[in-house]
C-alpha cells in the first residue's frame, strides 16, 4: 500500500517545491523546467499539460515522450539511498529527478547536471 501511495503523488504537488528549492538557492524555474525536459523529453507545453492534469509520478514517467538514456549516468545519494542501487523503476526515476534538483540547488553547472 505504501508503494502505491508514493507513486500516486502528483507531479504537480511536488513541482512547486522543486522550483522553490532552486529559487531559494538563486536558481530559476527555467532551470528546473530544463531538468524536467532533459529527463523526460517533455517540451514546455507538454510539461505544463502534465502539471495541469495532476498526473501521478508513475503515469508521468510511463507517458514521457522519451526518457533520456543518459539518466543512467546519475549517481549519488538521495535520502540516504544510492540512486544507482534502486531496483524499483518508478522510484529510481523519482530519485533521479530528486538528485538533479539537488545538484541544481547546490550550484552545479547545468552542463554537469545534464551529463553533457
Amino acid at each position: 500500500m505504501t508503494k502505491h501511495r508514493t507513486y500516486s503523488v502528483s507531479v504537480a504537488s511536488v513541482y512547486p517545491l522543486n522550483v522553490a528549492k532552486a529559487e531559494k538557492k538563486g536558481r530559476t524555474k527555467a532551470e528546473v523546467d530544463e531538468i524536467f525536459h532533459w529527463l523526460t523529453g517533455h517540451d514546455q507545453t507538454s510539461l505544463e499539460e502534465q502539471l495541469e492534469t495532476n498526473v501521478s509520478f508513475e503515469d508521468f514517467f510511463a507517458g514521457a515522450p522519451r526518457m533520456n538514456p543518459a539518466r543512467s549516468l546519475i549517481k549519488g545519494v538521495v535520502c540516504g539511498v544510492r540512486v544507482e542501487d534502486i531496483e524499483e523503476p518508478v522510484m529510481r526515476e523519482i530519485r533521479y529527478l530528486d538528485k538533479l534538483i539537488d545538484e541544481l540547488a547546490k550550484g552545479k553547472a547545468m552542463d554537469k547536471i545534464l551529463r553533457e
